[in-house]
């Protein structure tokens, strides 16, 4: 990171942007372009973080990770215009987080009701017990990134 004094070094803020924050998006390996794509995420972050994601079970953002599971993510939040009279010193306040991973495709089942679970809790859902409808559920693709490295940036 070129600018050392934006870093976010504690976890405490990195969880705040995790949780406030609407939308990740996964740069995928395609050709003769990357692929990226916003999705909504849920998360879990023990001794390292992973994050879960749904989709269609079928699709250029599959065909993609089938061929190469290694991605790249960003989370980012807080967005504010800061005006200024000379137009170069413009800018935004933001918070964000940059990272890379190993993402795969779920197919044990009590792994894909974790990963949904956590989406739901992510967006706020309450019930204490989560009801999925099973047509919908054969239906839907879970997708877990376990991230292997990231880092935590911020302009206040």
């Amino acid at each position: 990171m070129r600018r050392h004094d934006r870093m976010i070094k504690d976890r405490e803020t990195l969880q705040l942007i995790l949780d406030n924050s609407d939308v990740c998006r996964i740069a995928l390996h395609d050709s003769p372009f990357p692929y990226i794509v916003p999705l909504n995420y849920g998360y879990i972050w023990d001794d390292q973080l992973v994050l879960y994601f749904h989709c269609a079970p079928e699709g250029r953002k599959l065909a993609c990770i089938r061929r190469d599971n290694h991605v790249c993510f960003e989370i980012d939040m807080g967005h504010e215009l800061v005006q200024h009279e000379h137009a170069c010193n413009w800018g935004m306040r933001y918070k964000s987080i940059i990272g890379n991973g190993v993402i795969e495709i779920v197919d044990d089942h009590d792994e894909k009701i974790k990963g949904l679970n956590l989406l739901m809790r992510h967006y706020m859902f309450k019930a204490e017990q989560i009801n999925y409808d099973e047509h919908v559920f054969k239906h839907t693709a879970v997708l877990k990134m376990s991230v292997v490295g990231f880092t935590g940036k911020q302009k206040i």
